[in-house]
């Protein structure tokens, strides 16, 4: 009779330990432990797969110039090297209220000629709005607004409409129905 392998993760950062404590060593949470059953990891590492994989040096990868989208936001644009970099992922972080949503509202409303979808899971798409009328815009037809944090569900909106950008505030508001633990661990 096998036993069944346990662990204790960090509801508010994702710590894992091997078992239950009372203060998060990570975040300093009080109580945020959750046990949850660990997937035992084969110690393999054949994998069946017969290609060779070999590194590569530096100087043998071709520099290749990719088109980027301005923004408009000279300073934002600045930061990424240049504007958006197509198919790229931009974790965008800092503390609450220092106008993260605000900024990526202003880079929405900037790119007239993309198709953006503006997750929320943290406000209604009514305070949206609100933003952006704060920010002197009654209409902005290339912004589809959608309140929701079931990753699932989003995944679908985005396989329907095809947008060009998606923006998703915030990420650690989003989770996906299965699994165990909560939102942003």
């Amino acid at each position: 009779m096998s036993k069944t392998l346990t662990k204790y993760v960090c509801q508010s950062c994702g710590y894992v330990s091997p078992r239950w404590i009372g203060k998060c060593p990570n975040c300093s949470e009080w109580n945020s432990f959750v046990e949850e059953a660990a997937t035992p990891v084969k110690a393999s590492r054949k994998t069946g797969v017969s290609s060779k994989i070999e590194p590569v040096s530096f100087d043998q990868i071709e520099k290749e110039d990719v088109p980027r989208i301005q923004t408009t936001l000279i300073e934002f644009d600045r930061v990424l090297g240049g504007g958006l970099v197509p198919g790229s992922l931009i974790l965008l972080g800092g503390d609450p209220g220092i106008g993260k949503s605000t900024l990526m509202m202003q880079m929405a409303i900037a790119l007239k000629d993309h198709l953006v979808l503006y997750v929320t899971g943290e406000e209604s798409v009514r305070q949206i709005k609100l933003r952006a009328e704060r920010l002197n815009v009654s209409s902005a037809k290339n912004i589809l607004l959608l309140a929701e944090t079931n990753l699932d569900l989003i995944l679908d909106v985005i396989d329907a409409g095809t947008p060009d950008l998606i923006i998703v505030d915030s990420i650690q508001t989003m989770y996906r129905p299965g699994m165990e633990s909560a939102p942003a661990v």
